[in-house]
């Protein structure tokens, strides 16, 4: 089984909409030993959106301090982050990141050359095929520029938003890139996330798909975390059960937790 949930959102996420007492609760209703709160920070965001993705992190830290010692006897609490990758951004993060003691901390492609996917904008008059190649090699872009991650998140995050979404995905299309991209993390020393939110969009794998966490773990990838991507208590540890089975398939036999940016491995 999976017991710790190292990838979701509070209120302190613009996105956010529970609590930090409200996701801890769940968490321990659920029988979760282990929550890593993962706020959103995505500096220079697309101008656009009505969401503010900057952190306040003196507050974030100031309640977790306040939560960690609340519940000390009852969960684990740990203090991570998820940063919005662009290459520009490089120095910037790598400074930020020495401002806070934190746990852990996501990569993620939110912006593919300053636009989300999120929005119908970015698949308008493109193809599928180009779309998601852009996506990839975004990814690419921002592992040369930064490194200072311990886990990539939700790798084919695209795939929740194009319109077909997951009709016309599949891992061989895009095998050469993803390869390209796995073999970038594997040599960094850093790791992926299994990320759950994909059964929460409907479709009918995580992010990212079955094929490579696979092809992760054959290119012999062992750092992994497992994360919801809850913005809401009602999805916090979703489908882990299902998770769990995913990546006994895919061959592993353990999953990841951080602590102090140090890496453990725990038995499914």
């Amino acid at each position: 089984m999976i017991y710790s949930d190292f990838h979701f959102h509070s209120t302190h996420s613009g996105d956010g909409e529970a609590s930090m007492v409200e996701m801890i609760e769940r968490g321990i209703e659920l029988g979760l030993r282990i929550l890593c709160f993962t706020e959103h920070m995505d500096f220079d965001y697309d101008p656009q959106c009505d969401v503010n993705f900057l952190l306040n992190t003196e507050d974030y830290w100031k309640e977790f301090l306040h939560y960690r010692e609340v519940y000390k006897d009852r969960i684990d609490l740990r203090f991570g982050v998820e940063l919005g990758l662009q290459p520009h951004l490089a120095e910037g993060h790598e400074k930020y990141l020495k401002e806070y003691p934190f746990d852990f901390v996501i990569g993620s492609s939110h912006l593919v050359h300053g636009i989300d996917p999120y929005y119908p904008k970015f698949f308008q008059d493109r193809t599928e095929n180009d779309c998601y190649f852009e996506y990839f090699e975004s990814i690419l872009e921002n592992i040369d520029a930064f490194q200072g991650f311990d886990v990539y998140g939700h790798i084919d995050y695209i795939v929740r938003y194009y319109p077909s979404r997951k009709e016309n995905y599949s891992f061989r299309e895009y095998g050469d890139i993803i390869d390209e991209i796995l073999k970038k993390i594997i040599f960094i020393g850093k790791g992926i996330e299994v990320n759950t939110g994909g059964f929460k969009y409907k479709l009918d794998h995580p992010n990212p798909h079955e094929d490579i966490l696979k092809r992760y773990k054959e290119l012999g990838g062992e750092i992994i975390t497992v994360g919801s991507d809850a913005h809401t208590t009602e999805y916090l540890g979703y489908e882990f059960s299902r998770t769990c089975e995913i990546l006994k398939d895919a061959g592993f036999r353990y999953y990841t937790v951080f602590k102090d940016r140090k890496s453990e491995f725990l038995k499914l």
